[in-house]
């Protein structure tokens, strides 16, 4: 038996239901929007559950200070909101959390083990989520006009 990869990858990544990544936000349905923002805060919050926790270590750059941890799963329980309610206070917190991460780098720095284009790499793949956030945003001020 012969699989077919470019069905299969079709299927699972570019599929316009449930992966509407590259559909406007004004064009989305309810069941598309459903599904990129289930998957949006399925990411947000185990995101920052681990980072809360792992936050709690001295051995970070913010020495263990008490404001991170607190942030960090003050962004869980927006994220939850945020799944159930579809509120957008709560995707507008959520969407902070681009923008504090991008602080924390200013303000504590780096992961001393971590070399220039890691460096890098973490500020473009902040970048890029800042932007996502703004799309997220887009989908729930339009997500009450949606048709089903």
């Amino acid at each position: 038996m012969q699989l077919d990869w470019e069905k299969l990858f079709k299927r699972y990544v570019f599929d316009d239901v449930k992966t509407p990544y590259f559909v406007a936000p004004a064009r989305l349905t309810r069941t598309q929007a459903r599904s990129e923002l289930f998957v949006y805060t399925l990411f947000m919050g185990v995101l920052f559950a681990v980072v809360g926790v792992a936050s709690i270590s001295a051995e970070l750059p913010h020495k263990g200070a008490l404001g991170v941890p607190v942030y960090a799963l003050s962004v869980v329980w927006a994220a939850a909101t945020f799944g159930l309610t579809r509120h957008a206070w709560a995707a507008a917190y959520c969407a902070t959390a681009p923008v504090a991460a991008l602080l924390y780098f200013a303000v504590f720095g780096f992961h001393p083990n971590l070399g220039p284009w890691d460096k890098v790499l973490l500020v473009v793949i902040v970048l890029v989520w800042l932007r996502y956030s703004w799309r997220v945003l887009a989908i729930v001020r339009a997500y009450p006009d949606m048709a089903p």
